[in-house]
C-alpha cells in the first residue's frame, strides 16, 4: 500500500490512486467491506493523503477483486486468507491451491445435502397442509415438533 506522501487527494489521483469509493465501484467490494478486511488483516492498511483520505493503487483493486470472487464462490475469509498468500506466492505448487479449492467442493456438497434436506421437510409439511380455514397446521405443529409431518 502507499505511503503518505500526498498532501491532497488531487495529487494521489495524478499519481493513479483511487479513493476508497472508487476503488469500491471498480472493485465490487464495498468500502464498509475494504475497511473491514483492512482491519482483519485481510489486506494491508491503505495508504492515507496527509488529510487521511485512504488510497489505492490499480493493484490493490486487483486484489480487492480477488477477494470478491472468492466469497462469491463461498470462500470463507480464513480460506480466503490462504488463497491470497498462495496467490501472491509465485513459488507455490499448483497441488496447494488445488486442494483447497477440492475441500471447499467438499464443503458445499454437504451444505447442498443439508439445504436439499431442509427442503425435502419443509415440501414435505407443505404437502400435509390443508391450507384451508382450519387451525390445524401441520407446518406449525412440525416446526414445534409436536407431531411427525
Amino acid at each position: 500500500m502507499p505511503q503518505a506522501k500526498y498532501f491532497e487527494m488531487s495529487e494521489a489521483r495524478s499519481d493513479g490512486f483511487l479513493n476508497i469509493g472508487e476503488a469500491a465501484e471498480a472493485s465490487g467490494v464495498s468500502a464498509k467491506m475494504i475497511r473491514h478486511y483492512e482491519e482483519t488483516g485481510l489486506v494491508p492498511r491503505a495508504g492515507r493523503t496527509v488529510a487521511g483520505y485512504r488510497i489505492y493503487r490499480a493493484s490493490d483493486v486487483h486484489v480487492l477483486r480477488f477477494i470478491r470472487r472468492a466469497r462469491d464462490l463461498g470462500f470463507t475469509m480464513k480460506e480466503i486468507a490462504a488463497l491470497l498468500g498462495l496467490w501472491q506466492d509465485r513459488r507455490r505448487a499448483s497441488a496447494d491451491v488445488k486442494r483447497l479449492a477440492t475441500k471447499h467442493i467438499t464443503d458445499l456438497d454437504a451444505r447442498i445435502a443439508e439445504l436439499q434436506g431442509m427442503r425435502s421437510s419443509l415440501e414435505h409439511l407443505v404437502h400435509c397442509c390443508h391450507g384451508d380455514e382450519r387451525p390445524d397446521c401441520p407446518i406449525l405443529d412440525g416446526l414445534a415438533g409436536a407431531g411427525r409431518a
